[in-house]
């Protein structure tokens, strides 16, 4: 009888999709793949490691799950991902529990840790990240049916002064374009409608595959996969977003009309000590192209808070610009000082109680224009992708518009005739909350 084998996945989509792959090779290997870590005689955590309360949720969750070698069935318990890629050394120090610690480059050789590690064997496996996920790859998606992450790259050459992610995660590497082709067509084909085009700098991609930026050409090949309805673009960096991006948005129809762009900041002095690219009068004018070629565009940001020697009146230009701009959504977090970054080795660093009043004062501010721009679609008819029930007679389904991410944006709730989870319905908009939209099946 094959061994019950448990992948705990931690932090970002981009993470999540090295969840799956490691569970397509296990799978492959003739492991068991089982949903209760409680159950299973192998527990991989793959662990996030980008901010402190990243780390520390990682921590907790392999010391929990360390646990079950004493009270459930496990045998061997193994450290993955960006945490240990970083901080091996610390992890095998502090938690003996642990039988295997490997990187993020060592995803495609899951099968042979555990293998090793179920032999008796403390496997130490971190090298300089390189692996790649192909179209070949064995995966096991963790997504509904009806939605997938695609990856187009891994790594980041950007370099900012508060990031690690080039220390986890290694330089910036493109996958073939006929390899993400094949893979749209084989998730078409098992019944994926939107696929979600994911990397650390999404807008970068094919600069060192192909010698220039061949992201609006990728999306002209998906747009032709059948069976595809939603394209969504994650994790654009501002600076790469060219205005044949722009129209190539435009003008495919599969192609969401929302544009998730982290731009960290608004201050011109925080993002020059940030190693960001570009001025803010640049990201003015890009996020008025975008609207004026997209009416009804989504646009998603996010913003750090509290970045060392951020000042008050820095900090009021941070409001100003999104009182100016209103985006749809933004997520807002923390600076977390990161051992090994130049921002964190800086001698200004802001007071944490600083740190989160400035992030009240920010998510009140767009708790206000969000439930603003909510309100405008009241009376109007959107399409939806249906998520499934929520057990609620008052708002029996939940969906998805365009407008949405999946897990990080808001949703509809709404009431009609049964529906499946994965299907497409025109949903008439009846009332709002700050986030979310409400309604009933149009006719």
């Amino acid at each position: 009888m094959s061994l019950k084998v448990a992948v705990v996945s931690l932090g970002c989509a981009k993470n999540l999709v090295d969840s799956e792959v490691m569970l397509g090779i296990l799978s492959r290997s003739d492991f068991q793949v089982e949903e209760n870590p409680a159950a299973a005689e192998v527990i991989v955590v793959n662990t996030c490691g980008f901010i402190n309360a990243a780390k520390e949720e990682s921590v907790n969750t392999i010391l929990e799950m360390a646990q079950f070698k004493e009270k459930g069935k496990c045998r061997a318990l193994i450290a993955a991902g960006c945490l240990a890629q970083k901080y091996k050394d610390e992890l095998r120090a502090e938690i003996p529990e642990l039988d295997g610690i490997t990187g993020t480059g060592e995803v495609d050789r899951i099968a042979e840790i555990v293998s090793r590690a179920l032999q008796g064997e403390k496997v130490d496996l971190v090298d300089t990240p390189r692996f790649l996920y192909d179209h070949q790859a064995p995966r096991l998606r963790l997504t509904p049916g009806y939605s997938a992450y695609i990856k187009v790259a891994e790594g980041c050459d950007n370099r900012c002064s508060y990031c690690v992610i080039p220390e986890m995660r290694g330089s910036f590497r493109s996958r073939p374009m006929e390899s993400i082709v094949s893979e749209a067509k084989e998730l078409a084909m098992s019944g994926v409608k939107e696929i979600l085009l994911i990397a650390q700098d999404t807008t970068s991609y094919g600069r060192d595959l192909y010698g220039q930026y061949r992201l609006p050409d990728l999306i002209r090949q998906l747009a032709l996969v059948e069976g595809i309805e939603w394209i969504r673009l994650l994790y654009c960096y501002p600076t790469y977003f060219s205005q044949e991006l722009i129209d190539v948005m435009a003008s495919e129809s599969k192609v969401c009309k929302y544009v998730d762009l982290p731009l960290q900041h608004a201050d011109d002095a925080i993002l020059k000590y940030m190693h960001r690219r570009g001025k803010i009068s640049e990201v003015e004018d890009l996020i008025y192209r975008l609207r004026r070629a997209m009416p009804g565009l989504a646009l998603r940001t996010t913003f750090i808070v509290g970045f060392p020697g951020e000042t008050e009146a820095n900090f009021e230009n941070l409001l100003d610009f999104m009182q100016r701009v209103r985006f749809d959504r933004v997520g807002v977090f923390t600076y977390s000082q990161e051992e090994g970054t130049p921002a964190g080795e800086r001698e200004d660093q802001i007071a944490e109680d600083i740190k989160e009043e400035r992030l009240d004062r920010l998510m009140s501010l767009q708790s206000g224009i969000s439930a603003e721009i909510n309100a405008k679609w009241i009376g109007k008819t959107v399409q939806v992708l249906v998520e499934g029930s929520t057990g609620d007679p008052q708002r029996p389904y939940v969906g998805r518009t365009e407008r949405d991410a999946p897990e990080i944006d808001g949703q509809v709730y709404f009431t009609g005739p049964n529906v499946r989870a994965g299907e497409m319905v025109n949903v008439r908009i009846t009332a709002v909350d700050t986030y979310d939209l409400i309604g009933e099946v149009a006719p």
